[in-house]
């Protein structure tokens, strides 16, 4: 997985965080701990885990998250937290309990303790309550300066597909559905068509897709990622003109179930700064002339 780094800001100390799926991120504890000592930040992390509060804390989030993670041996630390022969370092925490939560990352730079966001705020408030205040500001920023960028993105690709299943369902009613089809007939071959291109980008057929989600409303396209709907738009070209040249759906199908994964692994592997948000800007001053 490509690993994704940003940077917060909190009283004029940077500490980094790190993503490898957009959903899950990780703070640097060491970068927090320079707040209280910035030549020893590793002592005051093991300060906080010998606290009792904090072990049943890290415990309380790894059930939760971790279905891996070694409660028996658990137990036995808690007991022993708060003692004054107990120590506890995140390398420790990590092999003893098997946990994910608390991250141990080598190098000179990046390097160093980091944590879930959730288990980073609670570190950042036991050292203290002002400066995690600080944090979650600038943190808060962070996000919402990203799901702005990403909303946006994902509007001009949901637009960009529906351009291309215009030119998509053209070609359709232009090679593959003869006159004397009735106008339910036709539907009939609107939807195939759509359905192999569902098959070809997300494995499944939409009634497939509603079977498994009878909550959700809307259809398989609208929950669709950003990577998804951008591959979907060069698949719609694609197959408008392989119908053009007369090429059977069997085959057509091969062809854009390869082309699919190819383009999908390509983009996996970007930095998400590299996922033509830039453009985004340029396209809405273009719009604005």
């Amino acid at each position: 997985m490509k690993t994704v780094k940003e940077t917060i800001h909190a009283q004029g100390i940077e500490i980094g965080i790190y993503t490898t799926d957009f959903e899950n991120e990780y703070i640097s504890l060491t970068d927090i701990a320079k707040y209280r000592n910035e030549d020893d930040p590793r002592f005051v992390i093991q300060n906080w885990m010998r606290n009792r509060n904090t072990i049943e804390f890290l415990g309380v989030w790894e059930t939760l998250h971790n279905p891996d993670f070694n409660r028996v041996q658990f137990d036995t630390v808690k007991n022993e937290a708060g003692t004054n022969r107990f120590v506890m370092t995140p390398t420790k925490w990590i092999e003893q309990m098997n946990a994910i939560g608390i991250v141990s990352k080598s190098g000179r730079y990046g390097g160093g303790t980091f944590a879930h966001s959730d288990i980073a705020m609670s570190f950042a408030t036991w050292l203290s309550p002002e400066f995690q205040l600080y944090i979650m500001k600038d943190y808060r920023r962070l996000k919402s300066d990203e799901n702005s960028r990403l909303s946006l993105n994902w509007n001009l690709n949901r637009e960009l597909s529906k351009l291309n299943y215009r030119i998509h369902t053209d070609t359709i009613k232009e090679n593959l559905i003869p006159n004397e089809l009735t106008p339910q007939q036709k539907s009939f071959v609107y939807a195939d068509e759509a359905d192999l291109l569902n098959v070809a980008l997300f494995g499944k057929t939409a009634k497939e897709w509603r079977n498994e989600n009878p909550k959700k409303k809307g259809n398989i396209r609208d929950y669709a990622s950003i990577s998804h709907l951008l591959v979907l738009a060069n698949l719609e070209s694609y197959n408008a003109i392989l119908i053009s040249q007369g090429m059977e759906q069997a085959k057509r199908l091969i062809l854009l179930r390869e082309t699919a994964v190819k383009q999908l692994t390509t983009i996996s592997s970007l930095e998400l700064s590299a996922l033509n948000l830039p453009m985004l800007s340029e396209a809405r001053d273009g719009e604005n002339k």
